[in-house]
């Protein structure tokens, strides 16, 4: 059921497609991965997500420096070092290599919520940009992420520059 549904719904936009063809609507198309990558307020996030995690990046290269050389003198030393000790430096390892494990996990997260909310924030400043060209510009329609998208349609650049501040040139 759902699937004839679908269809339906797609072959009533095909014939639908020569009658917008003929009121001669404005279609516009954004590539919003581009946005995210390109545009001076998406580069301003992700330098300040970049400075604001930094320190815990540093902690984390530091640490897992910390276990590679634990390592090596545990296979290096291991053999000769007495059962106790090697034990001791094997759950000494084992217990910062969790540690480690937890905060990494944890700062990936952390990390992945900030990239999140900061690009949110990019995302609604670029759809009241778009929406703003839309309604000056006249377009019936603005598709955002299209698997092809004909580059006289794109109006990507105009919404990075009105994000940067700048005119959107026609």
């Amino acid at each position: 059921m759902r699937r004839l549904t679908r269809i339906l719904a797609l072959s009533l936009a095909a014939l639908a497609l020569p009658a917008v063809a003929q009121t001669e609507g404005r279609i516009g198309f954004v590539n919003t991965a581009r946005i995210l990558r390109d545009a001076a307020p998406a580069v301003r996030a992700q330098k300040k997500i970049e400075a604001e995690f930094s320190k815990r990046d540093q902690e984390l290269a530091k640490t897992a420096e910390q276990l590679k050389r634990m390592q090596d003198e545990l296979e290096r030393q291991g053999v000769t070092m007495p059962d106790s000790q090697r034990r001791a430096k094997e759950r000494e390892f084992n217990d910062l290599n969790r540690d480690f494990q937890r905060r990494q996990r944890e700062y990936r997260e952390d990390l992945n919520q900030r990239r999140n909310e900061e690009l949110a924030q990019v995302v609604e400043q670029a759809n009241r940009v778009i929406r703003q060209i839309a309604e000056q510009e006249k377009y019936d329609i603005i598709f955002q992420d299209a698997v092809y998208a004909n580059p006289r349609i794109d109006i990507t650049d105009r919404v990075i520059k009105a994000l940067e501040g700048k005119p959107p040139a026609r």
